[in-house]
C-alpha cells in the first residue's frame, strides 16, 4: 500500500510564504506523476501544480510566477514553494500521485492566508 503524507500548511499573512511537502511511502515501483491540488470552501478541487510523466510541470494560471513545484526523486517527495500568498489561496491542499498505476491522495493540509 502507498501513502502520501503532507506537511507544511498553516496560517500566513497576505504576501507571506509557505512550503508544503508530500512524501510517498510504501511499496513503490513506479511514480508516473505527482502534484498538488487544492479545494476551497464551496468550490471544486482544482489543479495547482504537477509534474507530468515526462517530467515537465503544469501550473494553474492563478499561481504561475508565485508557486514552484519541485521534487526529490530519491526521497519520493514533492514540494510546493508558495510566495506572495493571497487570501484567495486559502484552501485545503492535497497531494496527488499516480503511483504503481493507481491514484493516491494525501489527507490534505490547510493553508489559510489572512491578516
Amino acid at each position: 500500500q502507498v501513502q502520501l503524507v503532507e506537511s507544511g500548511g498553516g496560517l500566513v499573512q497576505p504576501g507571506g510564504s509557505l512550503r508544503l511537502s508530500c512524501a510517498a511511502s510504501g511499496s513503490i515501483f513506479r511514480i508516473n506523476n505527482m502534484g498538488w491540488y487544492r479545494q476551497a470552501p464551496g468550490k471544486q478541487r482544482e489543479l495547482v501544480a504537477r509534474f507530468t510523466s515526462g517530467g515537465s510541470t503544469n501550473y494553474a494560471d492563478s499561481v504561475k510566477g508565485r508557486f514552484t513545484i519541485s521534487r526529490d526523486s530519491v526521497k519520493n517527495t514533492v514540494y510546493l514553494q508558495m510566495i506572495s500568498l493571497k487570501p484567495e489561496d486559502t484552501a485545503v491542499y492535497y497531494c496527488y500521485g499516480y503511483i504503481n498505476y493507481n491514484d493516491y491522495w494525501g489527507q490534505g493540509t490547510q493553508v489559510t492566508v489572512s491578516s
